[in-house]
């Protein structure tokens, strides 16, 4: 086994629960903006692709260094060990990024590194004419950060959010890795019952169920690396039964998704049934103001609309104020609302037991946090 630098990378507002995700793992980690920095070899690989809930890739470093002309570019790539990744007839497109940079253009930056690294491949294999780069796909970036250049091959392929499951989605849909987030952060486990009513496509009662029976959240989708020649089928066979021993299916779950949209509720299904999760979760047409319940030490976590994309300002803040007199009525449950609301907990009626700023996409906004009393039971 081979020890390589990896970054995952994770929204803005995410990277401690990233970092916490990859040192349960069993790595050490280094946190930076949007990146958790480790180390680990090709089983680390596959284990952080399978069960990284809150990142958004996993990727290889293969170098970082400054760079202030194309000059330097050029030979610190070209000087880079591209034979230790790149088969020879590897294909290896390469994208980039540059912030507050003297190399700002991104076309010349990527024909560059390009250019270098089939440079090193024709000495590394003593080729003299063209790479044909037929073979395995190795995503490269280059990305040039107040003039460092750090150079990375994705190992994920299609983002990690990507579970597999989500087979329609509405028209304002909750990515899965911040949905999962969402239940970390309020610290469910499931012995407690889980309530979203505003569930949408289902994304966070079915992030939830994952959490819940510890499933790996990429057990069942592929991955670019699978196609590597050194990340042997025999590595992913064995991080899969790990992942499948791992499970617990027979854990008993709570949880309820509702929505005043039955077509959502319905895509809700469907989504649920593709999962796995079918007859485990329950979904049904409600709108938020008729929550009811016997069960106590409940957990609410929803995504409401925010009104900028979807309905009406003044209705969703009627929502809002209508569902904060229901919870009055539950003291023992917690509470957790995603939006993009300033005056949330005005319409509310309560003020927050505290307020976490994440980003939904582009938009900004605040996980409010409502915690419940603890039953007179515990």
């Amino acid at each position: 086994m081979t020890k390589y630098q990896l970054v995952a990378t994770a929204a803005m507002g995410l990277e401690a629960i990233v970092a916490q995700e990859v040192q349960d793992l069993g790595y050490e980690t280094r946190v930076d903006n949007g990146k958790v920095y480790f180390e680990g070899d090709e089983t680390a690989i596959a284990r952080c692709n399978l069960w990284l809930r809150v990142a958004d890739r996993v990727k290889i470093v293969v170098g970082q260094f400054p760079a202030h002309t194309f000059d330097q570019l050029f030979e610190a790539t070209k000087a880079l060990d591209w034979g230790r990744y790149l088969s020879v007839d590897a294909a290896f497109p390469v994208s980039g990024k540059s912030v507050k940079s003297k190399l700002f253009s991104v076309p010349d930056c990527q024909a560059i590194v390009k250019k270098a690294i089939v440079e090193k491949m024709k000495a590394h294999y003593k080729r003299l004419g063209f790479l044909d780069e037929s073979g395995a796909t190795f995503k490269i970036e280059i990305s040039i950060l107040k003039d460092v250049a750090t150079i990375t091959i994705d190992t994920s392929g299609a983002g990690l959010h990507k579970r597999g499951y989500r087979q329609v989605q509405g028209e304002a849909p909750l990515k899965e890795t911040l949905a999962a987030a969402l239940v970390k952060i309020s610290k469910w486990n499931p012995n407690r019952p889980f309530v979203d009513l505003f569930c949408g496509s289902g994304t966070i009662p079915l992030e939830a169920a994952m959490i819940g029976q510890n499933i790996a959240p990429g057990y069942n989708r592929e991955f670019i690396s699978e196609e590597w020649a050194w990340m042997k089928a025999k590595i992913w066979d064995e991080v899969r039964d790990e992942a499948d021993s791992l499970a617990n299916y027979d854990q008993p779950l709570q949880i309820i998704g509702s929505d005043i949209d039955h077509r959502m509720v319905s895509i809700a299904q469907e989504n649920a049934l593709e999962a796995g999760f079918g007859e485990l979760l329950t979904f049904k047409q409600m709108q938020a103001a008729d929550f009811t319940t016997q069960l106590t030490d409940g957990v609410i976590i929803s995504n409401p609309p925010y009104g900028e994309r979807i309905g009406d300002q003044e209705a969703i803040e009627g929502v809002v104020k209508v569902l904060g007199q229901v919870m009055k009525n539950y003291p023992t449950w917690s509470v957790y609302m995603l939006s993009s609301m300033e005056n949330f907990e005005q319409f509310y009626g309560r003020q927050a037991t505290k307020k976490r700023k994440l980003f939904n996409g582009f938009i900004r906004t605040d996980l409010y946090q409502f915690w419940g009393q603890k039953s007179k039971r515990d």
